[in-house]
């Protein structure tokens, strides 16, 4: 219970950090305003079209009697928005980061500025195209990772009682698994910890990465939330990457670059994106 709490707490940590860092929320905005458009004209294209779908993919059930092809087409089309809504969730974390890699990056390492005792923060020292290749390449991995357990969710939500008490509350868990992975990876890559390694370490910590990564999940079901809350989780997966590493972490309350040098309008490197 007491890693459920710590990894909420950096959930929380992180939320507050961008709170007191006003122009670092600002920008990180940005990518998930972008990419909410994106998935939501999909969205909105899928729940237009949907019912044609599903219409035209069971032409079996043209000779049905009334009403079961209206009831079975109908229950199809709420199952289809209901598993593009769950991959929308589970998603929209990477192509945010894909979009934002040079603010996230920015945002993370700051955060690890201001926490870190030495006041100094890991540099991935990788040109800006081989990042994104990575990111984008682990992000497709984890994605084919996160749509098996979809899909076997699904399946198992045919089972009476079960697949609509337990099986949705396995799904919010595995969701919260794979935000936190697609949210430690900013900081985590910058520290040249590959994917491989990155999951055997959130496993190790499992109620730690559950107690920051399920809430996150249950909060992005509510529409516009997670444009809002990506800034923050960045920041919160980044205090939770330095748990999990053991690495020291002062308490950044005490927010000792604002107004100074690290203000990411006139610090070098990959904070110049501001």
């Amino acid at each position: 219970m007491r890693d459920l709490g710590a990894g909420f707490g950096h959930l929380l940590k992180g939320q507050r950090w961008v709170a007191r860092h006003g122009r670092s929320y600002g920008f990180g905005l940005l990518p998930g305003l972008i990419t909410l458009v994106l998935y939501a004209a999909a969205l909105v294209g899928l729940a237009l079209w949907g019912s044609d779908f599903v219409a035209w993919a069971t032409p079996f059930a043209d000779d049905w009697s009334s009403p079961w092809p209206g009831l079975f087409r109908g229950f199809l089309t709420a199952v289809l928005f209901a598993l593009a809504l769950l991959l929308a969730v589970l998603t929209f974390t990477a192509v945010t980061l894909l979009v934002g890699q040079p603010f996230y990056e920015s945002l993370s390492e700051r955060v690890d500025r201001d926490v870190s005792p030495d006041g100094t923060a890991p540099e991935s020292n990788l040109p800006l195209l081989r990042e994104l290749w990575i990111s984008g390449r682990d992000s497709l991995r984890i994605l084919v990772r996160a749509a098996g357990w979809g899909v076997l969710l699904f399946a198992l939500g045919f089972i009476p009682i079960v697949g609509q008490t337990v099986v949705p509350v396995i799904g919010f868990f595995v969701t919260g698994f794979f935000l936190t992975e697609e949210l430690a990876s900013v900081a985590l890559q910058r520290r040249g910890v590959e994917l491989r390694d990155r999951l055997a370490l959130l496993r190790s910590r499992k109620r730690l990465v559950w107690g920051f990564g399920t809430p996150l999940g249950v909060a992005f079901l509510v529409p516009f939330v997670a444009v809002f809350l990506m800034p923050g989780a960045v920041a919160g997966a980044t205090l939770l990457a330095r748990e999990l590493l053991g690495e020291e972490t002062r308490d950044g309350d005490d927010d000792r670059s604002e107004g100074g040098s690290t203000d990411p309008a006139v610090s070098s490197g990959p904070a110049s994106a501001y």
